[in-house]
């Protein structure tokens, strides 16, 4: 098993997709070499990147990022959403587009967000019809680009993020029926819609081909609960169970630490090492606990 890391992880670095309407009030601060340069002296192995890691989007520069990680025995992978006019349209494309991107950085799979729209309540739309109307595009939006997943060799893996139940992702996985489609797991993302993280691990584990390795924290407040990031390990998630889960399936030869802490903005350097340390805590949870090597 390979250890790697999705870029969300130093998000406050200015390196990550911009999620649920916010943006960082300062501007990035590593290139993706310098970001490559530094995972690998941490002993990391590869990385789960989108499309803001990328410092442009030429061919030239492109290839330059696939001889650079090929250079560093890096693994690359790369993660878009599909188009839909919500979230972060800078990491948005139709399939062909990334699957475009992912061969030319020399990744060997690709991440596929599928941005869902869910009716309320979430709890009880699990197939709800408006969900099978964007289900069944999604299905129509992969099955055309599969003749260039074949030809390029790039496998697609869907996501559960925070728009999808397991069992719409392998709904989705059954309609297309192809062995070079499967599932991406997210280890924290089933609690978006109200679902079990373990139990949509023990969903998609058997049917994925990567993974978001990522910890939340539970905290009780005089309004309710915050689920808020942590390192790996530290959290309140099962991460021993999902490991285990994961590992059970030989196609999951990876482990992708994610983090999405919450880091000062009044102060840069401090919300850049609060990321530094905790992915270095996250590591060695995953190499000396979980004995990921």
């Amino acid at each position: 098993m390979r250890l790697g890391m999705h870029t969300y992880s130093l998000y406050h670095h200015g390196v990550a997709e911009d999620w649920a309407g916010f943006t960082l009030p300062w501007e990035r601060q590593m290139t993706l070499m310098q970001m490559m340069d530094y995972i690998v002296e941490l002993g990391l192995e590869g990385l789960h990147l989108d499309a803001k890691a990328l410092d442009r989007m030429d061919h030239d520069y492109l290839a330059r990022v696939k001889e650079y990680a090929a250079d560093r025995n890096l693994y690359m992978e790369f993660n878009f959403a599909l188009s839909s006019g919500h979230y972060d349209s800078a990491v948005q494309f139709e399939v062909e587009e990334g699957v475009d991107i992912a061969h030319r950085i020399g990744a060997d799979l690709t991440k596929i967000g599928m941005n869902l729209k869910r009716p309320r309540p979430i709890a009880a739309g699990k197939f709800h019809s408006e969900m099978m109307t964007q289900l069944e595009s999604v299905v129509k939006r992969v099955r055309a680009a599969i003749s260039l997943v074949e030809k390029t060799g790039v496998r697609l893996a869907l996501e559960n993020h925070t728009d999808a139940f397991s069992e719409e992702v392998i709904w989705v996985l059954d309609k297309i029926d192809h062995p070079m489609v499967g599932a991406c797991i997210d280890t924290v993302n089933g609690i978006h819609v109200t679902e079990n993280p373990v139990t949509a691990i023990e969903n998609l584990a058997p049917r994925a081909f990567t993974n978001h390795f990522r910890d939340n924290r539970i905290v009780i407040t005089p309004w309710g609960l915050k689920f808020t990031g942590a390192a790996v390990g530290e959290g309140d998630l099962d991460m021993k169970r999902a490991y285990e889960l994961i590992s059970r399936n030989p196609d999951m030869q990876r482990i992708n630490i994610e983090l999405d802490l919450e880091c000062p903005l009044d102060d840069m350097a401090k919300a850049m090492e609060t990321e530094k340390a905790a992915l270095v805590r996250s590591i060695a949870y995953c190499r000396d606990i979980l004995k990921i090597r």
